[in-house]
């Protein structure tokens, strides 16, 4: 008998150093991704981005792949250039777009005659209101939010790109083994970017005790060097399994537009389809805003002696690693000693994290826990749809959540203003049971999409599906901060906030008022829960099997 061909793939260690590159890479994308979110107030006050500005930027990320169809064409450079080619190709994209947004928002560009062109320039005014509220530039736009729209747009499309090229990485390098648990352990990695950037984003903003925002962004354009190093090693290492199996790259049928009507044809793929631009428009965008939201509702401790030293940065965030690994390990752990323990050890640093989070008075800090639950029971929920089934159940409880955490920090969270306490534990909370719902609704989602179209056609459906939700993706960071504008335009205290930033006073915080946006985002959250409901009702009546395991006992 022949012995088997052993390959790189075939040595655990080397594939799962593999999925760790490509992981890596998507952890530093991630952080970059909303490496302004955690310091919007500072961009107000240091670079005069209003909601409605910073709102634009942000959506500008997913402008080109929502209306060029980039993201159909870097799934076609995908087919044609494989793995390795399209990994290069996305890092260095994503490096050239985070450079453009750091020079944009750095101190060179300010007074620069590129400054000055992009004053006069991309004033871009139709007359019509709603249609000027979605352009990705607008007259009195600031020329710095200009520039950093296009390098974000360019950066948008690298991530993308990125993104369904690890996908295909990991599916080369796990086919046959434990697939499943690799693409989750590379989202959970993924997530720990947000709360990452959350922690370090302001703590480069004002590293030396002056603020200094391109600090932040020269951070992620660090980590986005990074990001590429990664996806270079990962070259040589994917070259090297191509020269042992002797094999050309995997390819998936490349979308075609005959595709197109076998699944627009179908209910099922609707439905899903909209529950999916529903429910992340809901998650995505709110996470630009979450931490000034949470400067405007709660009263947060000063910090003051260790609780405001850098240091305290480094201990808090190896804590939230502590919670992140154990909460994570436990899932895997055969030994019920040893699962209860890492589960005891993640429950206890969670609340030493909070602890410390509340100690220095940072909403960032508190927002970050917002991944932490969604490390700890993606792999228990997709274990369960696998075994069990109930996906369409999960999706309606998720968006239920949804809309419970979003209505909370509406209505229930400006009550708790003045007890730091109260408005503290009211906040943590409802980011944690927001962050189970983030995990509800994917867990459930994606496995999904297989069962709703044909075995052929299941790229075309996943990418028409990321193309819907790129729509979402692009339109609400805009809503969000053209609802914020307008409905604080006669608010006294924002008006004198803007006042006194207009007058050069540095450090002041615009006491928006969040109400309108968050009710905007939990009516998002019902639509989805009525498209669940029906979703269920279509699932039974036409046995689509979406209430059914994957994983069928024989």
């Amino acid at each position: 008998m022949t012995e088997k061909l052993q390959t790189l793939r075939d040595n655990a260690a080397i594939r799962w150093i593999a999925l760790l590159l490509l992981a890596l890479a998507m952890f530093c994308s991630y952080i970059f991704m909303d490496i302004l979110s955690p310091i919007k107030e500072l961009m107000e006050s240091t670079r005069g981005w209003d909601s409605k500005a910073f709102g634009t930027m942000e959506g500008a990320e997913t402008f080109l792949n929502v209306f060029i169809f980039f993201l159909i064409f870097a799934g076609i450079i995908l087919d044609k250039m494989g793995v390795r080619f399209t990994a290069i190709l996305s890092g260095v994209v994503m490096l050239v777009g985070g450079i453009i947004k750091f020079y944009a928002v750095s101190e060179y560009f300010m007074g620069s005659s590129i400054e000055a062109w992009f004053n006069t320039h991309l004033n871009w005014h139709t007359g019509i209101e709603f249609i000027d509220n979605v352009l990705p530039f607008y007259e009195g736009m600031p020329a710095s939010a200009k520039l950093a729209a296009i390098g974000f747009m360019i950066f948008g499309c690298g991530t993308e790109m990125g993104g369904i090229t690890v996908s295909r990485g990991i599916v080369k390098w796990f086919k046959g083994r434990e697939t499943a648990l690799a693409m989750g352990s590379e989202m959970a990695l993924a997530r720990l970017g947000v709360a990452t950037c959350m922690i370090f984003s302001p703590f480069f903003a004002k590293l030396g005790g002056e603020v200094h925002v391109d600090n932040s962004v020269k951070f992620g354009v660090v980590l986005l060097c990074v990001a590429l190093m990664m996806f270079i090693i990962y070259f040589f290492m994917d070259k090297k399994l191509d020269a042992q199996t002797g094999e050309a790259e995997e390819q998936d049928d490349p979308f075609k537009i005959s595709d197109l009507g076998k699944i627009l044809s179908s209910l099922g793929f609707w439905l899903v389809a909209l529950l999916c631009v529903l429910y992340y428009s809901a998650i995505f965008p709110f996470q630009k805003y979450a931490v000034n939201m949470l400067q405007c509702n709660l009263t947060l401790v000063p910090g003051e002696g260790f609780w405001a030293s850098p240091s305290v940065t480094i201990v808090q965030y190896i804590i939230m690693l502590l919670v992140a690994i154990g909460a994570f390990a436990s899932n895997f752990s055969k030994n019920k000693g040893a699962k209860f323990g890492l589960m005891a050890m993640a429950v206890v640093a969670l609340i030493v994290y909070c602890y410390m989070g509340y100690m220095r008075g940072t909403a960032e800090t508190i927002f970050a826990v917002f991944p932490l639950l969604a490390v700890a029971i993606t792999p228990i929920l997709g274990n369960y749809v696998d075994h069990k089934g109930k996906a369409a159940s999960m999706l309606m409880i998720g968006s239920i959540l949804l809309v419970i955490c979003h209505l909370t920090f509406a209505f229930i969270l400006p009550l708790c203003k003045g007890s730091a306490v109260g408005g503290t534990i009211v906040a943590y909370v409802t980011i944690l049971v927001l962050g189970a719902s983030f995990s509800l609704v994917p867990a459930a989602l994606w496995p999904s999409v297989p069962k709703l179209v044909d075995e052929k056609i299941i790229g075309s459906a996943y990418a028409l599906i990321f193309w819907i939700q790129n729509i979402g993706l692009w339109l609400f960071p805009l809503l969000i901060g053209n609802v914020l504008e307008s409905t604080n335009a006669n608010n006294p205290a924002v008006i004198a906030a803007k006042e006194a930033i207009e007058a050069g006073q540095e450090g002041v915080l615009v006491p928006y008022n969040y109400q309108w946006p968050l009710v905007m985002l939990a009516c998002l959250g019902i639509a989805a829960l009525l498209i669940g409901i029906y979703l269920k009702a279509v699932d039974k009546k036409k046995g689509l099997g979406l209430e059914e395991p994957n994983i069928k006992a024989e």
